[in-house]
């Protein structure tokens, strides 16, 4: 990689951390207002529903924003915009406010997938190491977040731990200010400059891109985006409070703190998705992608069959069956990611991935909502049966790919 390459990564990869660190500190969070605010699951599902569903829906808007005035302005404001959201649900006194905050959380959030994605496809040139380091960032974001959550919970009380964690976000916002990066060098003059404004101008002009897009096999990624999101939403949400259950992780008192194995078990599983992200993100150079996302989600059928009969097996292989749904969690990922850039012209990239991540977490924000009905009015199990329906459709969707869609050599 060259100087620029460095700096883009660097950017993307300290970007994309924090995104997750917050986002996955939340459901660290739902066993703390279950009991702070005496409220069901249904209830705590939909309200992170709807904070993880601007997370999605604002990356159509996001991905606009990044074809017009470029990736850097949008990813420091996302910096800004999380902390600060962070920072008003330390105040919070009342699940309405959490629930204010996390929408002000979710707008701020949606834009750095479709403007760091669009700025990783048009400026780095090796793509598939780009793709697999913002990954591994992504990742360690994600288990870091759980895991310092957890960490701060056994110090200090829950308000005052999503103060410290919004801290990290305002040095981030700083550095993407500063830093000087070229977005569209590895694309070319011709192609970067395809729409001389620089972006969508006009709804008339959305509407006709838009068309454009979803007239080709774009629309079959989409739907693989939407299954994805469903899945990863509805397994992560309450997988936390699912093992605090089991009589393996039940609390353990230690020097006078209550110590929640389950946590830890969580962070464990998230940070094998890093190995996930960087495999994903390597084969993407190496395989067809809609191969891979076929195998890969066929897999997570498997496991999301497989994970309730592994919880009462016992401790060797509920272990088992959690790194394996981290890893292929997290491989999925970069394959779908590196399909998007494939299958569309470099002047909409940022468009293609504000689609893409409005599938992702958007529709996908459904499945926290999913999860929480299921769980209240049914059974794990059942859970565990409708998840793998959605990967079952997703896996199809890329052999369906992999068999009749366009070939991109």
């Amino acid at each position: 990689m060259n100087d620029n390459d460095r700096s883009i990564v660097g950017l993307a990869m300290l970007a994309h951390a924090m995104v997750h660190t917050f986002e996955l500190s939340i459901p660290i969070l739902v066993p703390v207002w279950l009991a702070e605010f005496s409220t069901t699951r249904a209830t705590v599902g939909v309200v992170i529903s709807a904070g993880y569903a601007l997370f999605g829906i604002g990356a159509l808007p996001g991905g606009v924003l990044a074809d017009a005035y470029g990736s850097r302005r949008l990813i420091a404001g996302c910096m800004l915009g999380m902390g600060a959201a962070f920072a008003l649900l330390g105040v919070a006194p009342s699940l309405a406010v959490v629930t204010v905050a996390l929408l002000l959380w979710g707008v701020a959030a949606s834009v750095y997938h479709p403007s760091g994605l669009a700025m990783l496809s048009k400026g780095v040139t090796e793509q598939g190491s780009a793709f697999a380091y913002h990954g591994m960032a992504g990742n360690f974001g994600i288990a870091v977040g759980p895991l310092v959550t957890t960490l701060l919970l056994l110090a200090f009380d829950w308000q005052t731990v999503v103060v410290v964690l919004a801290v990290p976000a305002f040095v981030a916002a700083a550095f993407a200010i500063r830093v000087d990066v070229d977005e569209a060098a590895a694309v070319g003059g011709s192609e970067a400059d395809a729409r001389a404004d620089g972006g969508v101008s006009s709804m008339s002009e959305l509407v006709a891109d838009s068309r454009l897009l979803f007239s080709g096999w774009f629309v079959a990624v989409f739907g693989v985006v939407m299954l994805s999101g469903l899945y990863y939403r509805g397994v992560l949400t309450f997988l936390p409070d699912l093992l605090s259950g089991l009589e393996l992780f039940a609390p353990v008192e230690f020097a006078g703190e209550s110590l929640e194995p389950a946590r830890y078990l969580y962070a464990g599983l998230l940070t094998v998705g890093m190995a996930g992200q960087y495999v994903g993100g390597k084969l993407t150079d190496r395989v067809e992608n809609a191969r891979g996302i076929a195998a890969a989600f066929g897999v997570l059928v498997v496991v999301a069959l497989a994970f309730v009969p592994a919880m009462e097996a016992g401790l060797a292989w509920i272990l088992v069956a959690s790194f394996v749904l981290g890893f292929f969690l997290f491989v999925v990922q970069p394959l779908y990611q590196a399909t998007v850039a494939e299958y569309t012209p470099a002047g909409a990239r940022g468009l293609s991935y504000g689609y893409t991540y409005l599938g992702v977490f958007g529709v996908g924000a459904l499945g926290a909502a999913v999860a929480g009905f299921v769980l209240q009015y049914a059974s794990p199990s059942a859970l565990f049966v409708v998840l793998a329906g959605f990967a079952a459709v997703a896996s199809g969707i890329g052999a369906v790919l992999a068999v009749r869609g366009p070939t991109t050599d």
